[in-house]
């Protein structure tokens, strides 16, 4: 595996300690230790491809000024068989380089050798990590939060294998607990007001239409055999009914959405294997529990104290925080959602995750704390689990805010969306905004199919090169593979910038797993399209000599293939022509 900018940093990094261990024998710089310095791009790129702050965090070492530090490396340095060609000191002492026609040579032969694994590392070392995201509640219809999280949990698990980990997707089943015993009750209240006046609907019921369509379903499909059954019974079989249907839809919304989910876990599946049972008896066993009010309830403020304090953080800071326990199971005796949520987590440890991720709504801000502290209670590590969380979508059309279904009248929903915008817009415009921001998610934008769409945009940089292509076969002229000084032509300013964003594609990757941001990954494709129109508008790719002809034929297909490795990482279409 290739990576010529890795290459180079460590190249340099020898070149910067030799120069130094020179300076030291020629006295120049007293005898001591090298300390510790970093290699890094600048910020403008006109003052040099790579610097180093060698010369500033060497002053107090070799007790002199960073100037004559870097006066002394630069008069050392020997940069003969490296890819730079020159260096030049900077203000109080930064060393800058340069690169030669050579770097970018190799950085377009890696491309080439690559193909599609170009960007692929093994930085990951196949870790087994898990992404979980969407887990929307399966008594109604998925929203505008699970389609954010839907591209933001699929890309990210996408970038993570990319930079070499093992990434797993799954979606978490709510089946069990107290929310489908409200979805039982509302079922109940909406097929008897079918048959019976004066049904009382229940306070605190699910109350969208879709509860109204399902129990019509039903009646339509079965008639009034449940209008005298007992309660239990009804409510056993309206949801033996509904939630099926209410999975097999969210399926298949997923599937159109082109996520594909290595499991759906059903919550039901803890319970019935105790699982649920066991970490409340962990926690009992660890005098974590205590009884209350005929319910049993964790000891959550003193574990997160506990946590808190270890963390350095003050007792007037943790009191602010108003930390509660938590009620494990209720007055009924039946376990609350968190108790299974620490059982569900526990359980992906026990799959043999190394980290855990989830990707949740900012309302579930004040939940991050308190799981990972009961990671720590029941003997699991509570900081390999990783929450990244997700703002608020608002949906712009015309510049105004949209809450309703012009076709249905209702509250836009996730089947909504994928049916009024096309799926790779929805994946990639959801991927443009960090997930810690609130987006407006502009419908206009979406479906027009010009360079005001992000992903149009970058679709059409690949079909203008494939374009290109096929014009210069048109002419018998083929594109070959370049010799390294055929490559080293590639000098223009648009050219030379454009290789150094390629090159960084390797780091972009692993910078996104690292932070968990695959959105740095949209933003890197689209500066690739916009560094491409630029280099195409600058230099000609027809007409020139043929050494130069086909060296920027070399670099056009360098380009097609990142845009293509992005896109297909992020299975969005990448078009040939449009």
């Amino acid at each position: 595996m290739a990576q010529t900018l890795a290459k180079s940093k460590i190249q340099l990094k020898d070149a910067i300690i030799n120069s130094i261990t020179k300076a030291i024998e020629k006295e120049q710089l007293i005898k001591a230790d090298i300390p510790e310095f970093i290699i890094e791009t600048p910020a403008d790129r006109k003052n040099g491809d790579l610097a180093t702050n060698a010369a500033m965090v060497g002053a107090k070492t070799f007790r002199t000024a960073p100037i004559k530090i870097a006066q002394a490396i630069t008069e050392n340095i020997d940069l003969e068989n490296t890819l730079f060609e020159k260096c030049e000191v900077a203000g109080p002492g930064f060393i800058n380089f340069f690169f030669s026609p050579m770097y970018y040579a190799e950085v377009l032969k890696d491309v080439e050798e690559e193909k599609e694994n170009y960007g692929s590392s093994d930085y990951g070392k196949g870790q087994k990590i898990m992404v979980e995201f969407v887990s929307a509640n399966p008594t109604g219809p998925m929203h505008m939060g699970n389609a954010r999280g839907g591209a933001l949990g699929d890309c990210l698990a996408a970038v993570l294998n990319k930079a070499g980990y093992n990434a797993w997707r799954e979606f978490y089943v709510n089946d069990a607990g107290n929310q489908i015993e409200k979805f039982a009750c509302s079922l109940e209240a909406r097929y008897l007001q079918i048959y019976k006046e004066g049904i009382e609907f229940p306070a605190d019921g699910y109350q969208g239409g879709d509860i109204t369509d399902l129990a019509q379903e039903y009646a339509d499909e079965n008639g009034d055999v449940l209008v005298n059954a007992d309660s239990n019974s009804r409510k056993k079989a309206l949801v033996d009914y509904a939630l099926p249907k209410n999975i097999s839809k969210m399926q298949s919304d997923m599937a159109k959405y082109k996520i594909k989910y290595d499991k759906w876990f059903f919550e039901s599946e803890l319970h019935n294997s105790g699982q649920v049972k066991e970490v409340v008896d962990i926690l009992t066993e660890k005098g974590l529990t205590y009884e209350k009010e005929g319910a049993v309830w964790y000891k959550n403020k003193e574990v997160c104290t506990e946590i808190l304090l270890k963390q350095g953080k003050t007792q007037d800071y943790i009191d602010k925080l108003e930390l509660k326990d938590d009620v494990l199971i209720r007055q009924n005796g039946n376990p609350t959602y968190f108790t299974a949520d620490i059982a569900y987590h526990k359980n992906k440890f026990d799959r043999g995750f190394e980290t855990l991720i989830d990707v949740w709504g900012a309302d579930h801000h004040g939940h991050v704390m308190r799981m990972k502290g009961a990671m720590d209670a029941i003997g699991y590590d509570g900081d390999k689990l990783q929450v990244v969380l997700m703002q608020l979508v608002k949906l712009v059309q015309g510049g105004e805010i949209v809450k309703m279904s012009k076709r249905t009248g209702k509250a836009i929903q996730l089947a909504d969306l994928l049916e009024e915008v096309p799926v790779d817009s929805a994946r990639f415009l959801f991927n443009t905004r960090e997930a810690n921001t609130q987006m407006d998610f502009d419908l206009d934008i979406a479906v027009q199919q010009d360079n005001q769409n992000p992903v149009y945009y970058v679709q059409y940089a690949h079909a203008r090169i494939c374009s290109i292509i096929k014009a210069l076969a048109n002419e018998n002229i083929s594109p070959r593979s370049c010799s390294k000084e055929e490559l080293m032509l590639l000098t223009a300013p648009e050219e030379k910038e454009l290789i150094n964003h390629i090159a960084n594609f390797y780091e972009e990757i692993i910078s996104a797993a690292k932070e968990y941001d695959p959105t740095r990954i949209t933003r890197y494709v689209t500066q690739t399209a916009t560094l491409f129109h630029k280099f195409y508008n600058a230099c000609r790719v027809k007409g020139e000599n043929e050494s130069l002809m086909q060296a920027r034929l070399n670099l056009c297909i360098a380009v097609k293939t990142v845009i293509k490795n992005i896109l297909d990482m992020f299975n969005i279409n990448c078009p040939e022509s449009m």
